[in-house]
């Protein structure tokens, strides 16, 4: 079964990085060790994601990353050790995980307890819930769930949780506190002033005891 290999997903969005080339952010938050990413160019064509997601492993190619696509199975399966990421309203994971099969990472988004539930009884390797906090990135979800919820889910089922949704590295903290594997940003790396600093932040805020 593949596991989700860092406690910090980075989720890409090119609109956020302050003019910054997106690869290049990338690289950097590579840097700083063990990452996990998650590529979320939702306006781009399945040739230019394929186009930038090449870049993106050959440009991180010297550290310990671990790519997956935001719900484009068809590039993801185009691609070497690529998983792929669901929105909630994909492909039931069931189905995905026959198309994908068994060796290939496959998460999905959830905003509820009883949607990650129905998540790992469909083949899902990880679970990302939210959004925790408050963030204007995920309004239309709905209010935060906040972190009781995140308890309960991460009771509810044995596949890793991650929290997202406003988090930071001190609230990181609590995302483990209460029970959750990790931890997934977006603006708290790309927009960062310095990008290897901010992720180094949030893997020692996800890894310490």
């Amino acid at each position: 079964m593949p596991t989700l290999e860092s406690r910090l997903l980075l989720v890409t969005d090119r609109h956020q990085t302050n003019g910054r080339p997106l690869v290049a952010v990338l690289a950097q938050a590579a840097k700083a060790g063990g990452l996990s990413i998650q590529l979320r160019e939702r306006d781009l064509s399945g040739k230019e994601l394929f186009a930038l997601a090449d870049e993106i492993q050959r440009s991180t190619g010297r550290h310990s990353i671990q790519l997956v696509i935001n719900d484009r199975l068809d590039v993801a399966l185009s691609l070497q050790d690529v998983g792929v990421h669901l929105r909630s309203n994909s492909l039931p994971v069931e189905v995905a995980r026959r198309l994908v099969g068994p060796h290939r990472l496959l998460g999905i988004s959830v905003h509820s307890v009883s949607e990650a539930v129905q998540a790992e009884a469909g083949g899902a390797d990880y679970i990302v819930l939210g959004p925790i906090y408050e963030t204007p990135s995920k309004q239309m979800y709905g209010p935060p769930l906040g972190l009781s919820t995140l308890q309960d889910a991460a009771r509810a089922v044995r596949v890793p949780i991650i929290g997202i949704g406003g988090v930071t590295a001190a609230r990181a903290r609590h995302v483990r506190l209460a029970g959750g594997y990790g931890v997934a940003v977006i603006t708290a790396v790309l927009a960062a002033d310095d990008v290897e600093a901010a992720t180094s932040a949030l893997l020692d805020a996800v890894t310490s005891p």
